[in-house]
């Protein structure tokens, strides 16, 4: 798909600040949620749970998604394979001990339908997809508490909604009225449940899934409207007015992308205007998703999201009326895009998601990555949620938790600590609670000022970054201070070690100059860039060091990082250095 320019860059203040900080769930609010669920396995609940089903459906949304077809034959074949483990479908029981949380989401959420739906063999695909319906039918016919959370139900329901000629088109009358019943059957749980969720992508799920049901299910209007109307309070608060997502994670921007598509086919499917909130949103959403990406047609690894591929990023811009229009980014988003030339920067300069929106956040407040063509030149060491293949095995435990680290991002780190404190759970504890920015377009080129308290409390000082990208792209200059922070901390007085990294992007190779404050990148198409720092208020050293970049699919990449190290003096250091491209 063809690109188009970004929106022009405009001169921005701002001061952004991480609302609702390191507090998560209250103790209420989740002693709230476990009681509710042992309400839900009572006999009264199910009772509530009793009505009529449908004898059809008035019709079949169309899934943006498309499924992947070597998942489908090995379905196909006897195995249901995602997030690294397989379950012999001869002898499966979806709930046996032992299976992996991503496997069971994947597996109770239906969305291997996808991967059934794909294939060329109709008939093949229809009696395994139905045999695995009848399969998870007998075996949660009654409420459980993991195959029938709120948001899991709202994707099954899409889910078979969507893929209703795959699994309803059987002339086993038993099974199709258990299947009809079963359908609306969540629904009415869901009227119960979807809205008690906590506000994020799940409560989406969960409403999506309840508003398609309430349109193709007969007699559903005024569940539909109570629905939407849901939806219609919940979408503002998870896309910020410039289109990013409240948990700042970009894989989550996608998933809801995807699921407002999925369902805003719902009325259509019926003949109807899908409502307003499904266009708007969207139209805010994807420009700003796609502003994040690279020279490379990708997404970079933000807070725990892995990196997104082109393709389905071209997939949602496709589909949304603002087609391929980007946005550098804005005020409430916290990512801002610099571009110039081939070069194209991407920066976060935004406090980290609240622990009530994100349990799997980063540490990486300042980091940038940037890329030159379709190379990427500096990057982010990668994230592991949604990762592109689903028969990948999930990145081991101690990795996962080193990618979420300061050192893992190309930015400032101070005595080998986090910016933000990362919990034993994956979720972010105290750290940055504010950055400045100032964003301005000169003569000169596009400038970024942007400064974190993240070691305010702990050592006393702000950190502080700078970029201008040259108008033509050839030179990035920058410069990292540390600089004291107010009065009311300097008990905290102490000079520490600190290290500024860049970590270089997959096939790119750094050779250090012969005076020590300098490296020469040459990327796998041969460009070159030379690297070059100064300390203006002290000493600092320069050494390459190895490095990994997870990408997509979740392969591991080794990789270079450039590592300015040094200490404070007096609580300051002032560190220019700059990326000049050599030759076009």
């Amino acid at each position: 798909m063809a690109k188009a320019p970004p929106s022009p860059p405009q001169d921005e203040d701002a001061n952004l600040r991480r609302t609702g900080g390191d507090r998560g769930l209250s103790l209420t609010e989740r002693l709230s949620a476990g009681l509710r669920s042992r309400l839900y396995a009572t006999p009264l609940h199910s009772l509530r749970l009793r009505g009529r089903f449908p004898l059809k459906l008035l019709g079949v949304p169309t899934d943006p998604v498309p499924g992947d077809p070597h998942i489908g034959e090995r379905i196909l074949a006897g195995r249901l394979i995602h997030a690294g483990h397989t379950a012999m479908i001869r002898d499966l029981c979806f709930a046996a001990a032992g299976t992996p949380v991503a496997w069971q989401d994947w597996a109770h959420g239906w969305q291997w339908l996808r991967d059934l739906a794909i294939q060329p063999d109709k008939k093949a695909a229809t009696q395994a997809a139905e045999a695995l319906v009848q399969r998870w039918l007998d075996e949660f016919a009654a409420f459980d508490a993991a195959a029938w959370r709120a948001d899991l139900t709202g994707m099954r329901l899409l889910m078979a909604l969507g893929h209703a000629p795959l699994i309803l088109s059987s002339s086993d009358q038993i099974y199709r009225s258990a299947l009809l019943s079963a359908i609306a059957t969540w629904s009415r749980h869901l009227d119960r449940s979807a809205r008690r969720l906590p506000e994020g992508l799940g409560r989406a799920q969960a409403l999506c899934g309840l508003y398609a049901a309430g349109i193709l299910i007969p007699g559903g209007q005024v569940r539909a409207e109570l629905a939407l109307a849901g939806l219609q309070t919940l979408l503002p608060a998870l896309v910020l007015p410039d289109g990013g997502i409240a948990s700042r994670t970009p894989v989550d921007a996608l998933a809801l992308a995807d699921l407002l598509l999925f369902t805003a086919a719902a009325p259509e499917a019926v003949g109807n205007r899908a409502p307003p909130i499904f266009a708007d949103t969207l139209a805010r959403l994807v420009p700003a998703l796609r502003g994040l990406m690279l020279g490379d047609g990708q997404v970079g690894a933000w807070h725990g999201g892995a990196v997104i591929n082109g393709d389905a990023l071209d997939r949602v811009a496709r589909r949304a009326a603002t087609g391929i229009e980007l946005r550098r980014g804005g005020r409430w988003s916290g990512f801002h895009r610099l571009s110039a030339g081939r070069s194209v920067v991407v920066v976060d300069a935004g406090p980290p998601p609240s622990a009530r929106l994100s349990n799997h956040g980063h540490a990486g407040t300042l980091a940038f990555e940037m890329s030159d063509g379709d190379e990427r030149l500096i990057t982010n060491c990668g994230g592991a949620i949604g990762l592109g293949r689903s028969s990948a095995a999930p990145l081991a435990p101690a990795l996962v938790a080193g990618l979420c680290t300061t050192a893992a991002h190309s930015t400032l780190v101070i005595a080998d600590t986090n910016s933000t404190r990362i919990r034993a759970d994956g979720t972010l504890g105290a750290g940055v609670e504010q950055v400045m920015l100032t964003l301005r377009t000169a003569e000169g080129g596009q400038y970024l000022d942007a400064s974190h308290d993240g070691y305010a409390r702990r050592y006393g000082v702000i950190v502080r970054r700078r970029l201008l990208l040259a108008v033509d792209g050839t030179e990035l200059a920058g410069e990292d201070l540390i600089e004291a922070g107010p009065s009311r901390l300097l008990r905290r007085r102490g000079d520490r070690a600190f290290d500024l990294r860049f970590h270089l992007g997959p096939g790119v190779s750094a050779t250090p100059t012969a005076d020590g404050l300098g490296a020469l990148l040459k990327s796998p198409a041969g460009r070159i860039w030379a690297f070059k720092v100064r300390r203006e208020d002290g000493s600092a050293a320069l050494s390459i060091d190895p490095s990994i970049w997870v990408d997509g699919d979740g392969t591991l990449h080794r990789t270079q990082q450039l590592v300015v190290s040094g200490r404070t003096e007096k609580l300051a250091a002032d560190l220019h250095w700059s990326l000049k491209r050599a030759g076009k």
